[in-house]
């Protein structure tokens, strides 16, 4: 993520992170132990985020955060494979939940939903030409 903030942060382009633990429970960690976690556990060596960490939240689940659950409507993905159901810390499940850690939802400026990237990393420049494009978004008035 900081790469992608290394690229386009100049621009009309943030990432936000959202801690979760209903996944493996791999983020016990309080909100206020979350930078140094990050920072001297995983990934360590000194890491910092070059953008927003928000308290820990559920994105899953009778308690899931009104953000993801509107994510996932306004991106329905239903996924087939539920997984390891020991390693799914909520209920219920349902067919359109995020199933692992570092899902990514590519927003406009304007809040409007465009695409989940579902797991898979922003890797192919079409992506990268995405970004770029809702950067300037809406393109600027000509004089």
């Amino acid at each position: 993520m900081n790469a992608l903030m290394d690229m386009y942060g100049g621009l009309k382009f943030t990432v936000l992170g959202f801690p979760c633990n209903q996944f493996g429970l791999q983020s016990p960690e309080e909100n206020h132990e979350t930078l140094n976690v990050l920072q001297y556990v995983r990934p360590g060596r000194g890491f910092l985020p070059k953008f927003p960490i928000f308290s820990r939240i559920e994105v899953n689940g009778s308690d899931e955060h009104p953000l993801y659950a509107y994510l996932k409507e306004a991106l329905p993905f239903v996924n087939p494979v539920v997984g390891d159901i020991r390693k799914l810390y909520w209920s219920p499940i349902k067919a359109n939940d995020i199933r692992w850690n570092f899902e990514k939802f590519l927003i406009t400026p304007e809040g409007v939903p465009y695409k989940s990237t579902r797991s898979e990393p922003l890797r192919s420049r079409g992506e990268e030409r995405t970004l770029l494009r809702f950067s300037f978004w809406p393109p600027e008035k000509q004089n």
